[in-house]
């Protein structure tokens, strides 16, 4: 399918997990995709397996001059945007009694504040047609032991979505979160553990992991034109871990 032929792209946390399979759906869909992220050597390896549809920028979604030096960058070589992934995102487990502010500020800059400044400073570039995504959690809808922060900050962007959705009225953009479960990506095994991620794969109705292929399908569902009638949801790629 050729869904998003000549769109252009932005996905943030894009060099690796559920942001660098986007990115190869929405190539091999016909977009070009600009990913943008912190690790250069993953940047670097993304773009040279998604091939010459694709360019990488480094930087950091907490950083304004970053994300204005991105569309900067889109502008000048694209003339408009018409997709924004906000997918970069953190998280760290703690208990109640045991949080810190500086676990507070990391956690709510990145996946709040860096996804509010993604969204709001792409606008300028997009016009009627345009998506926003937003990668949320099932962690927004569940309660998650000793994750309480990262739970609540995807809570947030649910609440961002519909409240943006009124704030876009009359636009023709789109603002819809995508919701994942257990999926299988080197970031969660590494802050979970493989064996216990294996267990809550497991504990899903569909009984396993996630791939991060199976979400990437479901985001260019969200960023072509046969999702035109949703905007202000929250779609969940999740196995059924938050739905029963």
């Amino acid at each position: 399918m050729n869904r998003l032929s000549g769109k252009t792209a932005v996905i943030t946390g894009g060099g690796s997990g559920i942001g660098l399979g986007a990115a190869k759906r929405f190539v091999e869909e016909g977009a070009f995709v600009y990913i943008f992220g912190r690790r250069q050597a993953a940047l670097d390896a993304a773009v040279a397996e998604l091939g010459p549809n694709a360019r990488a920028i480094s930087g950091s979604v907490t950083d304004p001059a970053d994300l204005d030096r991105l569309y900067g960058t889109v502008k000048d070589e694209r003339g408009g945007l018409d997709i924004v992934l906000a997918n970069a995102g953190t998280g760290s487990f703690a208990p109640l009694g045991e949080l810190t502010p500086q676990q507070y500020d990391a956690t709510f800059d990145v996946n709040v504040k860096g996804a509010t400044f993604t969204v709001q400073k792409a606008l300028p570039l997009m016009s009627a047609g345009g998506s926003i995504i937003l990668t949320g959690s099932t962690t927004g809808v569940m309660g998650a032991p000793q994750f309480s922060l990262y739970s609540a900050s995807k809570a947030a962007l649910r609440n961002l979505a519909r409240s943006w959705a009124l704030d876009l009225q009359g636009t023709g953009i789109r603002v819809n979160v995508l919701s994942p479960g257990p999926t299988r990506t080197d970031l969660a095994l590494d802050l979970v553990g493989a064996e216990s991620f294996e267990a809550m794969g497991a504990s899903t109705p569909l009984g396993r992991l996630g791939d991060p292929s199976e979400t990437a399908a479901v985001a260019a569902f969200l960023a072509s034109s046969d999702s035109s009638f949703m905007t202000g949801g929250e779609v969940f790629v999740d196995g059924g871990m938050a739905q029963v």
